[in-house]
């Protein structure tokens, strides 16, 4: 790590926060990192706070993979995206002198909603924001593999299987498999309309297409990680895994599984 010591400290400010992200940065300084004030400057971006705190730290640094993301819990034991607690100083320091530190590598989606580019490191959703269901073409690359009609679907990435997606019985899928998953919300299933029913995932090589049968449901809500995106009329999503990848740091007795396990078991 002699080579990645500009550190930016990402948190939402609050008296209690500011004042834990001062010893942070005091810290940090007596061991060598040289603290920033803009995230351009870092090569290492350290989130203060939960795993919704990690989302938006990527987010609002434009997931950047030329920097090492790190993330350290407030509260209770480390979350899935934070290695670190805030309070277990001790655990931090051994590790910046340590050979046990690794880089895990976590994929990112691409999605476009018509025309207009974003990316995701847990899920995009499409959700019906009244109380009526809308129908959806579902494209697997050029294929019409369905028509949904329900609630809303989510696109999950790996890791963020874990999240919105597993709330829904969708899978929990180990992030070296480079694919996404699609999960349906509340699909209806009668002799109009008939879908697949299950969660399925799709390799990196392909490419999901939603179009939006415009049938007056024009306020669709796209959730992209713990961010809406507020539009109308929508008539088409596409999604498909980036090439695109951030970096984190982890303890090789912190694996995915392991944390996983910690969370849910």
């Amino acid at each position: 790590m002699t080579d990645r010591r500009n550190i930016y400290f990402f948190y939402k400010k609050s008296e209690e926060t500011d004042e834990q992200c001062k010893k942070l940065k005091q810290l940090a300084e007596e061991h060598g990192f040289r603290v920033v004030h803009h995230h351009n400057e870092a090569n290492i971006i350290a989130s203060i706070g939960g795993d919704g705190t990690f989302l938006q730290a990527v987010r609002k640094t434009n997931f950047r993979d030329d920097c090492l993301y790190v993330g350290v819990a407030k509260k209770g034991k480390a979350h899935l995206y934070a290695d670190f607690n805030i309070h277990d100083t001790d655990k931090m320091i051994e590790a910046t002198n340590s050979e046990q530190i690794e880089v895990r590598k976590y994929p990112l989606i691409d999605v476009t909603v018509d025309g207009t580019s974003f990316q995701c490191l847990n899920e995009v959703s499409i959700r019906s924001s009244i109380i009526k269901t809308f129908v959806m073409d579902v494209y697997i690359d050029d294929l019409h593999f369905e028509t949904f009609r329900g609630d809303g679907m989510i696109v999950s990435t790996p890791t963020g299987s874990t999240a919105y997606n597993k709330s829904v019985e969708g899978a929990i899928v180990d992030p070296l498999l480079p694919c996404i998953q699609v999960t349906e919300l509340a699909s209806l299933n009668n002799n109009t309309y008939r879908t697949l029913g299950s969660p399925f995932i799709l390799s990196a090589d392909r490419k999901l297409t939603l179009k939006i049968v415009q049938d007056g449901n024009d306020y669709p809500i796209i959730g992209l990680d713990n961010e809406a995106f507020s539009t109308m009329h929508v008539k088409e999503v596409e999604v498909s895994l980036s090439g695109k990848m951030i970096k984190t740091i982890k303890l090789k007795d912190n694996s995915f599984w392991e944390k996983v396990r910690r969370t849910f078991l």
